[in-house]
């Protein structure tokens, strides 16, 4: 029997499907034993490659100012895997965790259940519970076999880029990404996205075949108008803001309430920026290209913290990071992640298995030349370096609260 609530966490996490395909049968066995949950409440459903955390945080903002019951799901969790699981109430109760981890335990499923699978069943446990009428929920990898796609009150999908990331698990190719993810749109939802190339392509040919309206980002469409600026740093947080606001006006709300959800939204862990020993610091959790590619482009300069796990296309992130790097450090991101002996193949640099001592040795240089350091490469190196500064920096985003 478990006694904490850690203990529960932990066991969770020990969860996975065995080696066995992807697939839905093991989500829809958690939802029936529990009574289908998911049947009380509808939901935006949120899918793609990149920004997909910050729409939910754009959404759930928007709800908060409208007074509704609301729930809102992202992954993965920086501090606590109660951010994973909010509501109106606040974040998930660990007392639920713990409960629902002890039924859990005590069923005999048919397939093994994977740690996705509980945590989605958990979601929409605690969302019928609570009364949430809307919740913003985010898709895990892909979107026609992912544990979200079993929700029957779908109003309105957004997939918000397609690129490269999951290409092993998702086809292989752009096309083959493209396809799962767009494998989740619904008959007759309408269906919001900034993807491009052929993403788009693939996007509208089977938005028209299940006759689901399909509106694509386009910055001089009032759909997409911003009437507030977004509260979240980056160029690239336009367009998760827009594709949020074009969202939120298909569902009915004023462009008050979609002003104050993109000017209060707090996305943890995503361009946040700290002081650190008097010297400016930013946390991002890029990992895959894309995401690089657009992170770099608000930098001219900065002194590089990185670390990685081997499953992610770490050299071609390298590759996009290192002609405005200054210097650069390898760290150990967490546990899994790479270590010295595979990050040195891919650049000459110093590694520090503890990620603080990285930061504490990069800040040294940035003290002489006033260059930022940028800590990427992956939100649990993020989520470990925040736990690891606690109480040792000033920060404008609250980080020790889910959003």
């Amino acid at each position: 029997m478990l006694v904490t609530y850690l203990e529960a966490v932990e066991w969770l996490f020990s969860q996975s499907r065995a080696g066995a395909p992807r697939g839905l049968s093991r989500i829809r066995e958690l939802l029936e034993r529990l009574g289908h949950p998911e049947a009380g409440f509808s939901a935006v459903h949120v899918i793609g490659t990149n920004g997909k955390g910050s729409v939910v945080a754009y959404l759930e903002a928007a709800f908060k100012a409208s007074g509704e019951g609301y729930g809102a799901t992202t992954s993965p969790h920086l501090l606590d895997f109660r951010e994973r699981i909010r509501t109106h109430l606040g974040p998930i109760p660990e007392a639920e965790v713990l409960r629902f981890v002890e039924w859990a335990r005590g069923q005999s499923f048919r397939e093994p259940v994977a740690f996705f699978d509980l945590t989605t069943a958990l979601a929409f446990q605690h969302f019928a519970q609570q009364g949430v009428g809307l919740a913003a929920v985010e898709a895990g990898v892909g979107g026609a076999l992912d544990a979200t796609n079993v929700l029957p009150g779908v109003r309105a999908t957004v997939l918000t880029n397609i690129g490269e990331d999951h290409l092993e698990t998702l086809g292989g190719t752009l096309e083959g990404v493209a396809r799962d993810k767009a494998g989740a749109i619904r008959a007759g939802v309408p269906v919001v996205t900034g993807a491009e190339g052929v993403g788009l392509e693939v996007i509208r040919a089977i938005a028209a075949e299940r006759a689901a309206p399909l509106y694509v980002l386009s910055e001089g469409s009032p759909l997409f108008e911003l009437p507030a600026r977004p509260s979240l740093r980056g160029r690239f947080q336009e367009q998760n803001a827009r594709l949020a606001a074009a969202v939120l006006r298909l569902l009915g709300y004023s462009d008050s309430v979609i002003a104050t959800g993109l000017s209060t939204a707090q996305h943890p862990g995503r361009m946040q920026q700290l002081t650190y020993q008097g010297l400016p610091v930013v946390l991002d959790g890029a990992h895959n290209p894309p995401a690089a590619r657009a992170l770099v482009e608000e930098f001219e300069g900065f002194h590089l913290v990185f670390g990685a796990f081997p499953r992610k296309d770490y050299r071609s992130i390298l590759h996009t990071l290192l002609p405005k790097a200054r210097s650069v450090r390898f760290t150990y991101a967490a546990k899994g992640a790479l270590r010295a002996e595979e990050l040195l193949q891919a650049y000459p640099a110093p590694y520090f298995e503890d990620p603080l001592e990285a930061l504490q040795d990069a800040a040294q240089i940035a003290r002489q030349d006033g260059w930022p350091v940028l800590v990427t490469g992956s939100l649990y190196l993020v989520g470990e370096m925040l736990r690891l500064l606690q109480g040792r920096v000033t920060t404008d985003l609250p980080a020790t609260e889910p959003v």
